[in-house]
């Protein structure tokens, strides 16, 4: 039912910032968990930051201190404000909603791709 597309992606140089986009097809406020994951080149996908409807917030312990994850409920999006990137930051990004036991819900869509030069 609800479809998510991300965007925001580019070409950065490293130490440069990126904010990424999700925007919801419907409301996202009543939605608990909504995460970020990323797939670099070679690795699988992991989580790198998820936020909850009461305002939590968690991070990778690869992104904590650079990365910061934000909902704004009116715009249904959810945000990935991504700074001092590094060229490892180098993934394509997809944003998700995870359920009650933390099982991502709706199908991967295309993502956004951060590349990082050195």
């Amino acid at each position: 039912q609800v479809q998510l597309v991300e965007s925001g992606g580019g070409l950065v140089q490293a130490g440069g910032s990126l904010r990424l986009s999700c925007v919801a097809s419907t409301s996202i406020s009543s939605i608990e968990v909504m995460v970020w994951y990323r797939r670099a080149p070679g690795k699988q996908r992991e989580m790198v930051a998820f936020s909850t409807s009461g305002g939590s917030a968690r991070y990778a312990d690869s992104v904590k201190g650079r990365f910061a994850i934000s909902r704004d409920n009116a715009k249904n999006t959810v945000y990935l404000q991504m700074n001092s990137l590094k060229p490892e930051d180098t993934a394509v990004y997809y944003c998700n909603v995870l359920n009650v036991i933390g099982f991502a819900v709706l199908p991967w869509g295309k993502g956004t791709l951060v590349t990082v030069s050195s």
